[in-house]
């Protein structure tokens, strides 16, 4: 049987990995770029973080979020460390649950798969972009600008719109559009946020542990914490990423830079320091408490001068200084736009698939695997992880039993 994958990606590996284990199968991946796993070679800033060892469901966004539940059930977090043990990768698990390879680069990873790719003697094409699929009397015809290749079965992992510069487009959600399924609305995630810069200028560079609260007309729209980077246009960092989803432009995003501390706590350690230092400058009161640069735009937002000596400090100001310790507000001008980001949350309509074998409910004998479908994770290898259980899954081709 032949088989069509469209998409040399993370899922689209593990699917043609998949499917070449049957030896009745006749393997042939296109890939519209040069090479295979580009994208791969920037997860995890460089070392590619594969899957995390805290794997529920609940870590995954869509239109139906337990549509994971087959494919992480069927191909779980012990498949996917045995997948890759099998194809010659170590790897490490760090006390976050996250895992890497021991080399700590993406590279081996991208490697093991190629070679396991040439092992099972799958067909890959690169530079080939699929300009049309098209349904036959049985199977599929997939054009290119070189000519049509055939599959008796196809499956679609061309991944997202995210991550534009590493070759994230939307291609793949075109084809499934031509051939009837839906395609929900779809944005970035997992991305960094644009926010007023007044507030925070001066801060570039510096990171912080914090809580972050998102605030529309009031109403708390999200919260998290974690690590925060501030940027030249705004926040990064984990625990940003992850409220990146909910966010618009007149939000606003409130740090709590004092997290592990209780009011009382600090409210004793602020008067015990004005009365420790009554002539310091204010701008050393912070000093201790928080990152330099960041004490010193915290205590400008409250409207202190900062050659005042401590001693001077009102009770009234030192309220207005804990209040932006505990609050400290950012208003947001939005999310960055694909090329940024890490992920797509949305895409095709995952009612149009059959959740335990993927297949497509409108046309028999296709598949769909990976970012391509409505479905993203939280930051830490969760996304990684659905591609390669979906990727698996697909590659099953339907069957039961796996291989």
């Amino acid at each position: 049987m032949k088989v069509l994958i469209l998409g040399g990606g993370a899922s689209g590996m593990a699917a043609a990995l998949t499917a070449a284990l049957d030896p009745e199968n006749q393997v042939t991946v296109l890939e519209r770029q040069a090479r295979v796993g580009r994208k791969l070679l920037a997860t995890g800033n460089g070392r590619c973080n594969l899957t995390n060892l805290h794997m529920e469901h609940d870590h995954f966004h869509g239109g139906d979020p337990a549509f994971v539940i087959p494919a992480l059930t069927r191909f779980p977090v012990a498949d996917t460390l045995d997948f890759f043990r099998r194809l010659g990768l170590l790897t490490v698990a760090e006390p976050s649950g996250r895992v890497y390879p021991f080399s700590d680069q993406a590279n081996s990873v991208v490697d093991v798969l190629r070679l396991g790719l040439d092992r099972m003697g799958v067909t890959l094409v690169a530079g080939a972009e699929v300009l049309a699929l098209t349904k036959k009397a049985r199977g599929y015809s997939a054009k290119t600008a070189e000519g049509s290749y055939y599959g008796d079965k196809v499956i679609v992992a061309c991944g997202g719109q995210a991550g534009g510069k590493l070759g994230g487009t939307d291609w793949g959600y075109r084809l499934l559009e031509s051939l009837g399924h839906p395609i929900t609305v779809r944005k970035p995630a997992l991305v960094q946020l644009r926010t007023d810069s007044g507030p925070i200028r001066g801060l570039k560079g510096i990171r912080a542990d914090a809580g972050l609260t998102l605030k529309e007309e009031g109403r708390t729209v999200a919260q998290g914490g974690g690590e925060v980077q501030f940027t030249d246009f705004g926040v990064s960092g984990p625990a940003v990423f992850e409220l990146s989803r909910y966010a618009k432009a007149g939000q606003t995003l409130l740090l709590d830079l004092v997290r592990p501390w209780d009011d009382q706590a600090l409210q004793a350690h602020l008067e015990a320091r004005r009365e420790a230092f009554p002539a310091l400058p204010l701008e050393d009161f912070l000093t201790g408490s928080l990152h330099n640069r960041l004490g010193r735009v915290v205590l400008r937002q409250a409207g202190l001068e900062l050659n005042r000596a401590c001693g001077t400090l009102t009770g009234g100001e030192l309220s207005d200084v804990l209040r932006l310790l505990r609050r400290f507000p950012l208003p947001v001008l939005g999310a960055m736009g694909f090329d940024q980001a890490q992920v797509t949350a949305g895409g095709a309509d995952t009612a149009a698939f059959r959740a335990d074998t993927l297949e497509s409910r409108r046309c028999p004998g296709l598949f769909a695997c990976g970012e391509v479908l409505d479905v993203d994770g939280d930051c830490g290898g969760y996304n990684l992880q659905w591609a390669w259980s979906s990727g698996r899954l697909a590659g099953l081709l339907g069957r039961k039993e796996t291989l």
